[in-house]
């Protein structure tokens, strides 16, 4: 395995880190960027490195569906800016989910969730976890903790929250959250894509792992698909209520468990050789080169995205077409408080707006975008919008729309970087259009 020779301490500041955690010296040529280690295997140096390999007592390169040279450089670095102990890249933020939760629970256990997250998520947890019997209860009011211990159960092995709901940006408290999972002795996931490092750090709250679909702000530019798993390494699983077989148990006959063999690092390892590894959710080495990229301007990018929304939004809330805005870092919103003392006054840059007239005039105003790209995904440079009802959220009963507040007239937008008046200017003629 490389040693990292770079700024991985935060002793460094986050726009420092953002640069060169991670990196190492490149031994071959001296090149300045991390090259793409296309490789899918590596050579063993003897009998005994292949075997000490394969049993764990030696770590390094094995097989790219663990361990990649690129990928390393990524992980150290995004551990770095969210104060982890190490991190896991993975094909999606969808696998990353996946690969984490599938860790630690099985059939006939629960998971608790706050029912307002991203579509796909809710998705993979009523089908997919589902069909292999893992089941979830939501919980509808984040800030209400009777609902919360209502909901977890004896079976319950993990709480799952995002820090920015995609669409509603209903933000959650995550420290308020935390205490009552570690009352529960149960670990706290929490999606941190939305808000990113820059604007939240989950694992300073309470958190216990961090997960991103780092497709989205981290990589920034829309090139390449990519998920991680961040790793907080403060979580008792032995002394937890719950049982976490896989982390506690002896590794293999004659085998330490984890948690004895690796502490801080003990989910990482379960997870990369384990769970990551058996499901085959690997990053292309490309694509972690370009989520490395991505990530070296973060604050930047992420500096101007807050700072657009913030614009944009607050435009939104004075036009005569629209009928609210869900945003809270306007004074308005019921999250405005979480905003200010988590968040620091800010939002994010994901958020929804209603137009008045509801789904015809929505798709009127969907169809009159010029400069915002109709288009499912978020995070990218470029704005874009989407309307949840018939896309995102178009297999959700009608029901659970209403519940979650998709209505016919709600429109999504991620803000990007361009001039922000250009960006209201699109908005005003779609608007107008919406009104005719």
């Amino acid at each position: 395995m490389l040693v990292s020779t770079q700024p991985d301490s935060a002793d460094y500041g986050f726009d420092t880190r953002q640069v060169h955690a991670g990196e190492v010296d490149e031994r071959n040529h001296g090149a300045r960027i991390t090259p793409i280690y296309l490789t899918a295997a590596y050579r063993f140096d003897s009998f005994a490195q292949a075997e000490d390999r394969f049993t764990g007592a030696e770590t390094g390169q094995l097989y790219s569906r663990n361990l990649n040279p690129t990928h390393e450089v990524a992980e150290r670095r995004i551990a770095s800016l969210e104060g982890g102990t190490g991190a896991i890249v993975v094909g999606s933020g969808q696998a990353a989910i996946t690969a984490l939760l599938l860790g630690l629970a099985g059939a006939g256990e629960r998971l608790v969730s706050t029912a307002s997250i991203y579509s796909g998520t809710r998705i993979l947890f009523d089908r997919t976890f589902a069909r292999l019997g893992v089941s979830t209860d939501y919980v509808r009011d984040a800030a209400d903790e009777d609902e919360w211990e209502r909901r977890i159960t004896p079976q319950t092995k993990a709480i799952f929250v995002e820090t920015i709901p995609n669409p509603k940006n209903d933000l959650v408290d995550v420290a308020a959250v935390a205490r009552i999972a570690q009352r529960h002795t149960i670990p706290l996931i929490v999606d941190n894509t939305v808000a990113t490092p820059y604007l939240i750090r989950p694992l300073e709250h309470g958190a216990d792992v961090v997960v991103h679909s780092s497709t989205k702000f981290l990589t920034g530019h829309g090139a390449a698909l990519s998920g991680v798993i961040v790793d907080g390494g403060r979580f008792d699983w032995a002394g937890s209520s719950r049982d976490y077989p896989g982390l506690t148990a002896p590794a293999a006959p004659g085998r330490p468990a984890l948690v004895d063999s690796h502490g801080e690092r003990a989910l990482e390892a379960y997870l990369r050789f384990g769970i990551v590894n058996d499901l085959g959710a690997a990053l292309s080495p490309v694509n972690s080169f370009l989520l490395q990229q991505g990530i070296e301007t973060l604050s930047l990018r992420m500096a101007k995205h807050l700072e657009n929304a913030e614009i944009v939004a607050a435009w939104l809330a004075t036009h005569p077409a629209v009928e609210s805005v869900d945003f809270a870092a306007l004074p308005t919103s019921p999250f405005h408080r979480i905003s200010r003392e988590r968040f620091g006054g800010h939002a994010g840059s994901v958020f929804a707006f209603t137009v008045r007239g509801g789904r015809a005039a929505a798709e009127r105003f969907f169809d009159s975008l010029r400069l915002i790209s109709r288009m499912t995904n978020i995070g990218d440079v470029r704005s874009m919008a989407l309307h949840p009802a018939t896309t995102t959220h178009v297999s959700f009963p009608p029901e659970e729309r209403e519940r979650l507040g998709i209505g016919d007239g709600l429109i999504r937008l991620s803000i990007g970087i361009e001039t922000a008046s250009d960006l209201i200017a699109d908005l005003d003629r779609a608007l107008a259009a919406a009104s005719s």
